[in-house]
């Protein structure tokens, strides 16, 4: 591990898609870094390259014994941590509440009694709804859709509020729709550009909910994690709600239409009835991002998807190489 005692991080959630990029984005930048996960949704590949530099601990988010052994010592928290469902949101109200509210609640209140400098917290776009307003701005009013939405939208009140009441820095960044090597096709979050890749790659017929004229503001995952860092340091931000964008938007079908041309697949979608709880058009304003964060997406989607699905064939061939 990195000779760093100045800086040292906690990625709650660290072993999941996103978070295991912060992770290894703080230990490029000489971060020393800890883990906390639950391994309920996280997968020990996304520290595989990285391992013996980080600390970790197997727990869950609102157990108040483990985060604050997690916490001891700790500069900024980067709180990943969370159920990041739509469906599962709908299903199970109550508990997904539990894990996304009560969960970070007890990550803020933990910070404020270890003296942690700064949380930044992973939020969503979901906040937005589907308000005629675009690009979406941050002053925007919300507009939840689904209880996943209702909880992201909570925990950026308590954010504020441990600001403005305690003086714990926060900064609540309203990811897009995030995408990338190690997405896991069978997550319900922003999981469209896996599993069209997966698809593509096996020779299946992707489903799209809806006519698939419904757009997406898709942020390579690299871009998300180097947000985090940036928001981790800036002088402005505590206190703030941050868009993670690109300002583009493209339709699910037309996002079908550039992958299976670069894999080179000839089939059409299937269409499926429109899921509750979706967005219809989402794209986000970065004037906020640039001003406060100095932050600017580096990787567009047609790199983006290239990077992913070498990715993702490297993994369809290990696959198919151990049936």
């Amino acid at each position: 591990m990195s000779c760093n005692p100045g800086r040292l991080a906690l990625v709650t959630g660290g072993a999941g898609f996103i978070g295991g990029h912060i992770v290894e984005r703080l230990l490029t930048e000489d971060w020393n870094v800890r883990v906390l996960d639950d391994f309920s949704t996280g997968s020990d590949e996304n520290l595989a390259d990285c391992r013996e530099h980080v600390e970790l601990f197997r727990g869950d988010v609102r157990d108040p014994e483990i985060v604050a052994r997690a916490m001891r010592g700790v500069e900024v928290v980067f709180h990943q941590a969370a159920i990041a469902s739509v469906p599962r949101s709908i299903a199970e109200p109550l508990y997904t509440n539990d894990v996304n509210v009560g969960g970070t609640l007890q990550v803020l209140e933990t910070a404020r009694n270890a003296d942690v400098r700064r949380v930044v917290f992973a939020a969503s776009s979901a906040a937005y709804g589907d308000g005629p307003e675009l690009p979406k701005v941050e002053s925007l009013p919300a507009e939840p859709l689904s209880p996943y939405a209702v909880q992201k939208y909570v925990s950026e009140i308590y954010c504020h509020q441990y600001t403005a009441l305690y003086g714990l820095e926060t900064v609540a960044l309203r990811y897009f729709n995030i995408f990338g090597p190690r997405q896991d096709p069978n997550s319900d979050y922003a999981a469209v550009i896996p599993k069209f890749i997966t698809a593509a790659l096996t020779g299946q017929r992707p489903s799209i909910y809806g006519t698939g004229e419904q757009s997406r503001d898709f942020v390579f995952v690299g871009d998300a994690a180097r947000a985090n860092l940036l928001a981790a340091d800036s002088e402005r931000a505590p206190g703030s709600v941050v868009n993670v964008a690109t300002e583009q938007q493209i339709s699910l079908n037309q996002l079908w239409e550039e992958i299976r041309k670069i894999v080179g697949c000839e089939f059409d979608p299937i269409y499926e009835p429109a899921r509750p709880g979706d967005v219809l058009m989402s794209v986000g304003d970065l004037c906020r991002s640039r001003e406060l964060l100095g932050y600017e997406p580096s990787i567009g989607l047609a790199e983006g998807l290239r990077q992913t699905i070498e990715n993702f064939s490297k993994t369809v061939g290990e696959k198919r190489s151990m049936s």
